[in-house]
């Protein structure tokens, strides 16, 4: 029991080795493997060079396979480009099989120690983030080491000998367990490197070892399927196109392992080296011999995953779940996102000022139904960046984080009291037919172009602001409500002269200014995370003199 239990804990740290090699080399090097990824899109055959040079560094063709899934989905390349980078991908991974599969134990304490020291005293810096790797490196060569240490004892069990006589040679049964491993490791090479340590200790027989190795790479195509079964159409098409050419690999493969146990595994140098090398000739096979069928296979899943409809409903333009693993590129996504977002309630407001002045009620219901993207967007952006892990994130991009979270709030909040006044308005002028005097429609208008000024102010702030902008926007805040309460006062008194226009309209006119002004606020709300970070922001009593008081909410 001890021995199994030592088997298992080595197989466990192999597989966390990884994890850190693999999240740590996204964190560090994400935003560029993922630009280099892109531009090497042009043609099936450098798409597979970058998908093998990618994925060689991230260690993981599920990683690869996520990111190009995402360009799939944004519409930035074609599915046949897509496949091919996965042809690259699994020879990457192979190749990194290979050079794990080395004796390179002694490397292990080196990377470790480097790793660490780096890690604790530069956590948040990117020198931290490569000691990440460094530990994770050495992880997996101790790991491996372990496995081959722990299954010692294990191939001297009696039980052993029975338990591989039960499988009876099962191909398909071999098969099974490999997929189930991968599917559960979330590694194929993890997979692949135990398989290759236990066949050089003799706890698995050669043929039995390369059985696994064929249901580790299907498990790494099913994994990737799972991972993105609830994406969009598109995506998922990448996933299934890339199992249908691991299938087919094992179809062309499987039939060709007694004769590779027979023929060439006796000039190897020994059974681990037979192993990672069968897993070589069969990516390379799937890979460089039948890449010239992505186009067939793109078009047999494009048929079976057909493009749906594209319908009414929101979808994000910049918020791309591959890039999830590198926080400082997701952070970026949603300030983009985040951009969007208020792009759209720059053209409700732009749009509601025609409504008011010139009653326009097919106009007022459109813009009404755009708060519904605005709402979307802000979900939208929310859920991304709960995904964000936090551990990671330095205190500049937590920071970040919640300036995001604060601004979207306020659009999304703008978007109601804008859905609000077009409501009203319909209800209280239009329906009507009244109007608002010349003069009290001036007032609203220029209210209405200082809003507008403010918001694009607001929008800058939020995107690159510097200190003197935000106290800018604050200024702006207080010379609006100034404006807001001198037009109130002149409304008062043209009522007080009983203009019939002033009276007809006078409490959407109040209700309308209230409006605007808490619009204001909520754009003025972007200058204070800026100004306090510097140790500018206005004291209660300087708020009191030039600002409305208190904060507003954010």
């Amino acid at each position: 029991m001890k021995h199994l239990l030592n088997l298992l804990a080595a197989i466990a740290l192999l597989i966390w080795g990884m994890h850190l090699v693999r999240t740590g080399v996204l964190r560090v090097f994400g935003a560029t493997l993922r630009a280099w990824l892109a531009r090497s899109l042009g043609n099936r055959f450098t798409a597979a060079l970058s998908g093998i040079g990618v994925t060689a560094l991230v260690q993981s063709s599920t990683a690869t396979g996520l990111m190009t899934a995402s360009f799939v989905g944004q519409g930035l390349i074609t599915l046949p480009a897509a496949l091919a980078v996965m042809r690259g991908a699994d020879i990457g991974t192979a190749l990194m099989a290979v050079l794990l599969s080395l004796d390179l134990s002694w490397l292990s304490p080196l990377f470790v120690l480097v790793g660490v020291t780096l890690f604790i005293t530069r956590q948040a810096s990117t020198p931290g983030r490569i000691g990440r790797i460094f530990i994770g490196l050495g992880l997996m060569l101790l790991a491996l080491e372990s496995i081959v240490q722990a299954s010692g004892p294990i191939l001297a069990s009696p039980l052993t000998p029975t338990i591989l006589e039960a499988m009876g040679g099962d191909l398909l049964a071999e098969i099974v367990i490999g997929a189930v491993l991968a599917i559960v490791s979330y590694s194929s090479l993890a997979v692949v490197l135990l398989i290759a340590a236990m066949a050089n200790t003799h706890v698995v027989p050669e043929a039995m070892a390369l059985g696994l190795v064929l249901g580790a790479n299907l498990g790494n195509g099913l994994a990737a399927v799972l991972t993105l079964a609830r994406s969009e159409a598109e995506v998922r098409q990448v996933t299934v196109g890339n199992l249908l050419f691991k299938i087919i690999g094992v179809l062309v493969m499987a039939p060709f392992v007694g004769l590779w146990v027979g023929h060439v595994q006796p000039h190897m140098p020994g059974a681990g080296h037979g192993v990672v090398l069968f897993h070589l000739a069969y990516n390379v096979i799937i890979s460089v011999g039948f890449i010239g069928l992505t186009q067939w296979v793109a078009k047999l899943v494009a048929r079976v995953l057909p493009k749906p409809e594209q319908g009414p409903g929101y979808r994000p333009h910049h918020l791309d779940p591959s890039a999830l693993s590198t926080p400082s590129l997701a952070i970026t996504l949603a300030v983009r996102e985040a951009l969007y977002q208020a792009d759209v309630v720059e053209t409700m407001l732009v749009g509601m000022i025609d409504v008011i002045r010139h009653n326009d009620e097919p106009l007022a219901i459109k813009l009404r139904k755009m708060d519904d993207e605005v709402d979307s967007t802000y979900s939208a952006i929310k859920y991304y960046l709960t995904k964000i892990p936090r551990d990671d994130l330095g205190e500049k991009e937590s920071r970040r984080w919640t300036d995001i979270i604060s601004f979207t709030i306020n659009m999304e909040q703008i978007g109601d009291i804008v859905e609000r006044i077009l409501q009203d308005v319909e209800e209280k002028k239009i329906a009507k037919g009244t109007n608002f005097s010349e003069a009290g429609m001036a007032e609203i208008s220029d209210l209405h172009q200082h809003l507008l000024g403010n918001l694009r102010l607001s929008m800058g702030v939020f995107l690159d602001g510097t200190v003197r902008d935000a106290q800018r926007l604050l200024e702006e805040k207080g010379h609006f409500r100034a404006l807001e309460r001198t037009y109130a006062a002149n409304h008062l008194a043209r009522l007080a002269d009983r203009s019939t226009q002033s009276m007809e309209t006078s409490s959407l006119h109040i209700d309308l200014l209230s409006e605007l002004r808490r619009i204001n606020s909520l754009l003025s709300a972007t200058a204070y995370p800026i100004l306090e970070q510097a140790g500018k922001l206005p004291t209660p009593g300087e708020r009191a003199r030039g600002h409305e008081g208190g904060l507003p909410s954010v």
